[in-house]
Parts: structure tokens; sequence; C-alpha cells
């Protein structure tokens, strides 16, 4: 059988997660890079989430996920990324488990001013296994916190990425992306000569 890929063959399906707190641009990390319209489960933000759900500087963040987004990119012919964001609040961590099966790794994004929001996600993925990365997202251009600051923090290990990136920038995010995707085939690599 020829392992060579035929030029017409489909492009490799790999799952990737988005995730991290409330409020620190999963969605709008999706929503930059898909190809599709991205598919979000977004719901009004009530008054009962006053004191629970906290956006820090976004003062006009009026809806939350709710469940997941979902979108994808085709890297080159050879690859399409589905991507799957989720929801930041803790009373929706039940749905992580599920999210994170069958992923290949993960973007973890943080917002450097609100660093007690990402232990969560971070300490999910160490937990986990899954190979993943830090992206902190520079909200209006600047990071709160220089990246060391941020890793030293968070007590991220040296061998975890910890990259800036800004959720808006589409190529931002492709660069993000292939971090993850990096760090993926290292952890591959290291595990197929054990």
């Amino acid at each position: 059988m020829d392992s060579v890929r035929s030029p017409d063959a489909a492009p490799v399906p790999v799952k990737i997660v988005v995730a991290g707190g409330f409020g620190v641009g999963k969605t709008t990390t999706v929503g930059a890079i898909s190809e599709i319209p991205p598919l979000t489960t977004e719901a009004e933000m009530t008054s009962a989430g006053v004191g629970i759900d906290n956006a820090g500087h976004r003062v006009d963040k009026v809806t939350t996920t709710v469940a997941m987004d979902f979108g994808c990119v085709t890297i080159d012919r050879t690859l399409k990324l589905y991507l799957f964001g989720t929801p930041g609040q803790a009373r929706f961590g039940f749905m992580w488990d599920d999210l994170a099966h069958g992923a290949l790794g993960a973007l973890v994004v943080v917002d450097s001013s609100r660093l007690d929001d990402s232990y969560p996600a971070v300490d999910y993925f160490e937990q986990s296994g899954l190979p993943f990365v830090v992206a902190v997202n520079a909200f209006d251009g600047a990071l709160a916190n220089d990246l060391e600051s941020v890793r030293w923090a968070l007590a991220v290990a040296d061998h975890v990425p910890v990259i800036a990136f800004d959720a808006r920038d589409r190529l931002s995010v492709r660069d993000a992306l292939l971090v993850v995707l990096d760090r993926a085939l290292d952890r591959a690599v290291s595990n197929s000569r054990s």
C-alpha cells in the first residue's frame, strides 16, 4: 500500500480546543480565523451573573458562551483544524471533558490583567496530559504583564510555550495555533521514541 497521500485526498481533520476563563477572548479567537461562520452558543448575560461573572476591563461584554464555539480552518491541503471553544465559567466546566475528548492539543487563552481566572484552565490541561500552549491575549494591543511574569504567576512548566497574540487578528491566531500543532507534534515524536 502506498503511504504517500494522493494530491486530491481530503485534509486530515485535527481537533484543537480553545479554552480559558470567562471573557478572555475564546469566541473572538475562533471567529477571527474560522473559514466558516462560527457556530456560537452565546446567551445574553443577566443580572443573575452580577458578582459571579467578571469580564474585567471589558465592560461592554453582554453575552457569554454557554456550551461551545465551533469553527474550522484549513491550514494547507493536508491539514484542517476543527476548533472547539469552551465556556469560561466554572458552572459550565462539566462540558470540558467532552469538548477535549479526541483533541490533539489546546490553546489556553489568558487575560494577563486577570491571571486568577486562568488557573482552572491551566490546571485542567496539566492534569489531562493534553499538550497545550498558553496564549496571552493582547487586549487593546498591550499586555498587562510580560510573558515571563505570566509564566511565573501561573506556574507554567518551562516546556509549555507562553506566547502573546491578538485574538482579533487572523494571522496572530493562525500563528498561535501553529505553536499548538508544533507542541502536539513534539509530544507525538517523544512518545514514539519511548
